[in-house]
């Protein structure tokens, strides 16, 4: 059994299937949906999903960076269509806002 000690809580693994143009938990119930545009260039990231008793993990929040990881690593840009990953995810992490596709207008709230 695991224990609280010690280190932080491990990160779930992260399964990317790419068929289905997901990024997955293991046992494939919370998710991150996303379409590739501009001839594979640009991931635009529609939806995530974690079903309510896995919410307040952090679950959305690592589907997330695996899917910024994947796409700096296949220097693909990122269009934030998920209002999760543009209002959520992205202000938490300032740092991969670099990937998000010079196209995609900012959202206003005008």
């Amino acid at each position: 059994m695991a224990s609280e000690s010690g280190t932080a809580k491990e990160a779930p693994k992260v399964v990317w299937n790419q068929k289905q143009g997901l990024f997955q938990t293991e046992d494939k119930e919370a998710y991150l949906q996303y379409f590739l545009r501009n001839d594979g260039k640009v991931m635009d990231i529609v939806h995530t999903y974690v079903p309510h008793s896995k919410r307040g993990l952090g679950l959305a929040s690592h589907l997330c960076l695996a899917a910024f990881n994947h796409a700096k690593s296949h220097s693909l840009s990122v269009i934030p269509t998920c209002s999760y990953v543009s209002d959520t995810f992205l202000p938490r992490n300032p740092s991969l806002s670099s990937l998000v596709d010079s196209e995609d207008p900012p959202k206003s709230s005008m």
